[in-house]
């Protein structure tokens, strides 16, 4: 799969490593400010961790599955004079997801009266409390999506805003989410249901700054989407618009080194040649650049340092082809129906295999008939684990397939085990396999006070002047719409220098 575009030989070139979100943000921004680009991708299809899988007649999404957020993708696509419906159809999810408790479930409505009136019938008296959390939420989310989350992090000037400084207390940086989240809710269903949006953001709840509330605005009012056809259809998306910014694509060739000289990152070697471009963008795993591209002397950060970083969870994941439909099945399903305090320890302190995980299921075929034959239903499920464990061998994952799929019967009252006619998984290791992930991690880095801003790996090499990053190791961090603007925030300081 190669598409190559027309351009003037006399424009500048930047090799941009690997198609993710990330990457293909980089990759169009610059290529509509005139520069030549060449994305090299080692699989052989765009989207990275959000990769399709086709078989059997199902298309799963390989990565992510929510949709949130839904204002940072009408502003990537809106810079380029598109909107998002010139390449997807958006639908809210209502209920936005569903909860399953050890003895009961409940859906979370999108519809915010009734969401208030969800919160008041499990502790009389928090709706009240809801509205001013939820106020606070809105300002941080606002003023983080505005004056903070564009920023490349290289500097605490790029932080000194009036706007800002007035409202520092307000942002809550060194507050928890646990202690924030406790002055407002005590009913422990409510609390694990405020703290959930953060568990994957790479840190206990204790130790997450409470400037994070703004993913419960996000959450709560912003609401849960689904872009038709699933995620992929944002890659594909996002692909797309690369072409006709004239992006030029070269799948199936995996950078293999980097060489150097002079402080500049001098020639990019694949498998199938060599680029020697005026910029490099590494929107690849950045550690596996850093250790395995370039040679030790052109390294900004050393083993040690890398070691010291607080990762964001891995994951166990499969994905699950049904012979029949499912009755009372939400698209969206949070199973906390174990200890959900034992197993965020087990990811963030005790690092080890949890013992009685915690898991999420997506059945995107309730809302989209697409993705499965029909008669049939698609279902991911995940479980989120430890960075940097090992032994994800097939008994271990079969034993736990076994343990979720019993639960999930259990809690659904519907029987799926004899139904099941396309079964694969994918966990620690593959994310070390396929993508170079640093620990096998999901997500990146955790998104700790210590890990936040300018405490970030820099989104610009202090070795190679030429050489840049986007992703989830740098900033502004994980997820699908933070690797939308990493890769504008690099763009603009390659332009900057460039």
């Amino acid at each position: 799969m190669k598409t190559t575009a027309r351009y003037n030989t006399a424009r500048k070139h930047a090799i941009v490593i690997g198609s993710g979100f990330a990457g293909l943000s980089a990759a169009s921004f610059l290529a509509r400010e005139g520069w030549k680009i060449t994305v090299l991708e080692k699989q052989q299809s765009p989207g990275g961790r959000a990769r399709q899988l086709q078989s059997a007649g199902f298309s799963f999404d390989m990565g992510p599955s929510w949709y949130w957020m839904p204002d940072i993708f009408e502003r990537y696509f809106s810079l380029f004079n598109k909107k998002v419906e010139d390449y997807y159809s958006l639908q809210r999810l209502d209920p936005s997801y569903r909860v399953y408790w050890p003895d009961h479930f409940t859906d979370i409505p999108a519809n915010m009266d009734a969401f208030r009136a969800l919160v008041e019938s499990l502790q009389p008296g928090a709706a009240k409390g809801l509205d001013t959390f939820l106020k606070e939420a809105a300002y941080k989310y606002k003023t983080g999506m505005n004056k903070l989350v564009f920023k490349p992090g290289r500097s605490l000037l790029e932080y000194v805003d009036l706007d800002v400084m007035r409202g520092m207390f307000r942002l809550d940086l060194l507050s928890s989410m646990k202690s924030h989240i406790g002055k407002y809710f005590q009913h422990p269903g409510l609390r694990q249901l405020m703290e959930f949006p953060v568990l994957f953001l790479g840190a206990l709840p204790e130790n997450t700054p409470a400037l994070y509330s703004l993913m419960n605005y996000a959450d709560i009012q912003l609401g849960t989407w689904y872009p038709d056809g699933g995620m992929y259809s944002v890659v594909t998306a996002m692909y797309n618009l690369a072409l006709e910014q004239g992006v030029e694509f070269r799948f199936n060739e995996a950078v293999t080194g980097i060489t150097t000289g002079n402080h500049l990152a001098k020639e990019v070697i694949t498998t199938q040649g060599s680029y020697k471009p005026d910029v490099v963008i590494g929107a690849a795993d950045y550690h596996f650049i850093e250790t395995q591209l370039l040679p030790p002397d052109a390294r900004s950060y050393t083993d040690k340092y890398w070691d010291s970083r607080t990762m964001a969870p891995g994951c166990l994941l499969w994905y699950v082809g049904l012979s029949k439909k499912l009755e009372n099945t939400r698209h969206h399903n949070l199973f906390f129906d174990t200890d959900f305090n034992r197993h965020a320890h087990q990811i963030y302190t005790s690092v080890e295999w949890p013992d009685d995980p915690l898991f999420y299921v997506s059945v995107p075929s309730v809302t989209d008939n697409t993705v499965a034959p029909e008669g049939g239903e698609n279902l991911f499920f995940l479980v989120p684990v430890a960075a940097g464990l090992t032994g994800d061998d097939e008994a271990l994952r079969d034993k736990y397939f076994r343990q979720i799929v019993q639960r999930f019967e259990q809690r659904t009252g519907q029987k799926i085990s004899d139904a099941i006619v396309f079964c694969k998984s994918f966990s620690v290791s593959d994310f070390v396999h396929e993508y170079n992930a640093f620990k096998g991690n999901a997500y990146g880095l955790a998104n700790t006070l210590k890990q936040t801003a300018i405490l970030k790996p820099s989104c610009r090499s202090r070795k190679l002047s030429n050489l840049f990053y986007a992703g989830q190791l740098t900033v502004p961090g994980p997820g699908v719409p933070p690797s939308l603007i990493s890769g504008e925030v690099v763009a603009k300081q390659v332009l900057r220098y460039f």
